[in-house]
């Protein structure tokens, strides 16, 4: 997975898994999909509404079709004010899935992590596959600022969007896969109100990370996850897609194209 960074709770480290059906030491069966209510606390922060540029809410398919029964539930979820930044990962496992297979996937993905590492849940807000459908990642409310575990030292104020996939130097990137994480991009980054095209400044909470603790540094709204930690995630081949990602998002919240 594209998870040197990723960790229970926001900050710790995970070996590599390879393969697709071994994430963390997890083989064997796929696990049925069941009527599990989705896990979303009682009391979650209120989500800022933007004054402007909003963009439409894609659609989204939310844990309780694809976490199975008799799973751990996470502790509470941990909310920021707001979502200010979007960091875009690759899951670096195999690509040439039926996404009909997705829920599958993402479950031996949140047991690699949840269950075979013993973290609180699975660390990504968002997962999307190769066919441009969303999924819901980790628990706390779609339309909430949900601290993830995706982004070491990143983590509050951010959402975590992983790419179902491996995307490095020359693979292609599906343009379904690419419209759908602009379209979540615009969405998450327009309830706070904030340009998909603009910069942001962050303050790292974890010195492992790219910046000391306590330091802010500037990152691009849509960045790559190695803008904030020494990996190669999410890949050359979807980093070189950001800057398209960006303009999209930004043309989704009905923005005024940039000159020049």
């Amino acid at each position: 997975m594209c998870a040197v960074s990723v960790g229970p709770g926001t900050s710790g480290a995970v070996a590599r898994a390879r393969g697709p059906v071994e994430f963390g030491g997890v083989t064997g069966a796929a696990v049925g999909v069941t009527g599990r209510a989705a896990l979303m606390p009682a009391a979650a922060t209120r989500v800022r509404r933007p004054a402007g540029y909003p963009a439409a809410r894609p659609p989204v398919v939310l844990r309780a079709d694809w976490l199975a029964d008799g799973v751990k539930d996470p502790p509470p979820a941990r909310y920021a004010d707001r979502v200010d930044a979007v960091f875009v990962h690759h899951t670096d496992s195999p690509n040439g899935y039926d996404c009909a297979d997705v829920p599958r996937i993402i479950r031996y993905l949140y047991q690699g992590q949840a269950e075979g590492r013993q973290w609180d849940d699975i660390g990504y807000n968002f997962l999307v596959d190769r066919c441009g459908t969303i999924y819901e990642g980790r628990a706390g409310g779609i339309d909430k600022a949900v601290v993830g575990a995706h982004a070491q030292g990143f983590n509050r104020g951010s959402v975590g969007i992983a790419a179902i996939g491996t995307f490095t130097e020359g693979v292609p990137v599906p343009k379904a896969m690419t419209d759908a994480v602009a379209a979540l991009a615009a969405w998450k980054l327009g309830l706070s109100g904030i340009d998909p095209r603009s910069t942001v400044r962050l303050v790292s909470t974890n010195s492992l990370s790219k910046y000391r603790a306590g330091t802010s540094g500037q990152f691009r709204a849509i960045s790559g996850h190695n803008d904030g930690y020494f990996t190669y995630c999410p890949g050359a081949a979807l980093t070189a897609a950001l800057p398209a990602i960006r303009e999209t998002a930004a043309r989704l919240q009905s923005r005024e194209p940039r000159k020049g």
